[in-house]
């Protein structure tokens, strides 16, 4: 890092014990975990990153979005599941920078409206549930 060779660290697949390990060597700036509606094992991590502003890039972010509950809300909002999964992730932590796979420029425009997307606090309750 002092030659200027490394500009950013990121760390995959680690709690909280690891991430603050590495920050005794060197400053992370962010964190990869798999993270999404049905894989939930990381909220501490998620947290963490949030507190020590970290980003955290959910991988398989869209993972899990056939549950009744969330096809539910998109039919209700009129929208496709994967938009609700967006928006809960992004809801859930500002250090959230999911990063869905997008196959054409319809998919990330489609992708990018999630953003746009505000889940009730009812909505993000009953998607928070398991």
């Amino acid at each position: 890092m002092e030659a200027g060779a490394i500009q950013n660290v990121g760390l995959s697949q680690v709690g909280i014990d690891e991430i603050e390990r590495a920050r005794r060597v060197v400053p992370i700036a962010a964190v990869q975990n798999h993270y999404n509606l049905e894989e939930r094992a990381y909220e501490d991590v998620i947290d963490h990153c949030a507190a020590e502003d970290m980003v955290l890039l959910p991988y398989f972010p869209l993972h899990g979005i056939g549950a009744r509950s969330l096809t539910d809300i998109a039919r209700r909002r009129g929208v496709n599941p994967a938009q609700v999964a967006i928006a809960w992730l992004v809801r859930r932590s500002p250090a959230m920078l999911p990063i869905p796979g997008t196959l054409s420029l319809d998919h990330l425009r489609e992708n990018l409206a999630a953003l746009e997307l505000e889940l009730t606090d009812a909505e993000f309750q009953s998607l928070r549930q398991r």
